[in-house]
């Protein structure tokens, strides 16, 4: 059992390299937390060529609901999770995160329950997995406060994950620079 955190900027090739770490298991259980997005040509074709990438041998489970897939023993197959990121948008999406008035209100309090309970699964796993996310402190400061407090969450999503991992890497223009390799 291997937990790695792959971090990087967008098209910094984070994703191959988390597909590279897992291509010489035959099942791998990837798990897609973007969903589709109805009219998005852009997206489907992200999808597309993200799909096309994998082994056929590989299973896919669109789904952010990763505890139950984090704490399950009777599926020994590693898990891909791709991406922390987008994950983090549905959860602030379920939670009207984005409205001031919402987040002050709880909105706040309950997406960091739901991180917390998602690093602490990501603790527990006795699973081999690799998450993508995306690496948010090196870029513009949001300037709205919802995208603020996104960069926030997501920062310490990431600080959590990688505290609980054996091996975090960075990925820039798609060189893997290691943080920890446990």
């Amino acid at each position: 059992m291997t937990r790695t955190l792959i971090l990087g900027g967008a098209r910094s090739g984070k994703s191959t390299r988390a597909e590279q770490l897992l291509a010489d298991h035959a099942d791998v259980l990837y798990v897609a937390t973007g969903g589709t997005r109805e009219g998005d040509a852009g997206w489907a074709q992200r999808v597309a060529l993200h799909r096309e990438r994998r082994p056929a041998s590989w299973r896919t489970a669109e789904t952010c609901d990763l505890e139950p897939l984090l704490r399950d023993p009777a599926d020994p197959a590693p898990l891909l999770v791709d991406c922390l990121a987008l994950w983090l948008t549905g959860v602030m999406d379920d939670c009207g995160a984005w409205d001031d008035a919402v987040w002050s209100g709880g909105g706040e309090r309950a997406v960091q329950a739901r991180a917390a309970s998602l690093a602490a699964a990501w603790r527990e796993t006795r699973r081999t997995v690799v998450a993508v996310s995306n690496e948010v402190g090196m870029g513009v400061v949001p300037a709205t406060a919802a995208g603020r407090r996104f960069r926030d969450e997501l920062g310490r999503l990431n600080m959590a994950l990688a505290e609980a991992s054996e091996r975090v890497l960075l990925v820039v223009a798609g060189q893997v620079l290691p943080i920890r390799q446990g």
